[in-house]
């Protein structure tokens, strides 16, 4: 196997180290490190990111269905090296599916599907993530020493804005839940005052009177409190 060209596999790291927040989501800069993979590597590589939420794994991106259905696989089979590398944060590789021998029936299957070389990094070590990107070569041949190295440098350059840009979403995300629980905590205290005031009720009165009405009309309490607080009818009509 030719072994891909130092300065165009050099390109595609410098690349990978200029991709920014604004130009990209998750799923985007997955795509973009599939194209930029397709061109230093062999057997049109596609990727995954697979992270860890409480234990269970997960595949939040891929730019391919042979990546998500490698990933599910594993998932199913208990083991693979993408569980391997997200778990104990240690790169995992299989160089040739067809003659591995570990993580059970994954192997064969992989073989099966045209995947011949498959490398799993960990995420940088980050409190808020565990997970690790994947890297599947669909090759005739087995990875050879200069092809592995390639695609670990790959993989560990592209490991990097990968991971910021999972950290960077759900950070957004977080804050957007985070703004909701504000917006609702307002009105709630808003119609909780209003309550107190004209029934003379106490604070943890008021918010039962809110909560009860919650329940017996399957409503959330946050859209009890809003239109209590617009129309001044605690009960629907």
């Amino acid at each position: 196997m030719p072994e891909p060209d130092a300065d165009l596999a050099q390109l595609a790291f410098d690349e990978l180290g200029r991709m920014s927040f604004a130009d990209h989501s998750l799923t985007s800069v997955l795509q973009e490190v599939t194209d930029l993979a397709a061109r230093v590597l062999p057997g049109e590589a596609v990727t995954s990111v697979t992270i860890l939420g409480n234990g269970r794994p997960a595949t939040v991106a891929a730019s391919g269905p042979l990546a998500l259905e490698l990933d599910l696989a594993q998932y199913d089979n208990g083991a693979g090296p993408c569980l391997d590398a997200a778990r104990t944060g240690q790169v995992a590789e299989a160089l040739d599916t067809s003659t591995e021998q570990r993580w059970g029936a994954f192997p064969r299957l992989a073989a099966e599907r045209g995947c011949r070389g498959i490398m799993s990094f960990p995420m940088p070590p980050q409190e808020e993530v565990t997970g690790g990107l994947d890297v599947y070569a669909r090759t005739a041949e087995p990875l050879d020493v200069g092809t592995r190295d390639t695609v670990a440098r790959f993989a560990a350059y592209a490991v990097v804005p990968v991971s910021n840009m999972y950290l960077y979403e759900s950070a957004v995300g977080r804050a957007g839940h985070l703004a909701a629980a504000l917006d609702s905590r307002s009105v709630i205290d808003q119609a909780k005052g209003i309550l107190m005031e004209r029934s003379e009720l106490s604070a943890d009165q008021a918010f039962s009177a809110l909560a009860g009405v919650s329940m017996e009309s399957n409503t959330k309490v946050r859209d009890v409190a809003a239109r209590f607080v617009e129309t001044g009818e605690l009960r629907p009509r």
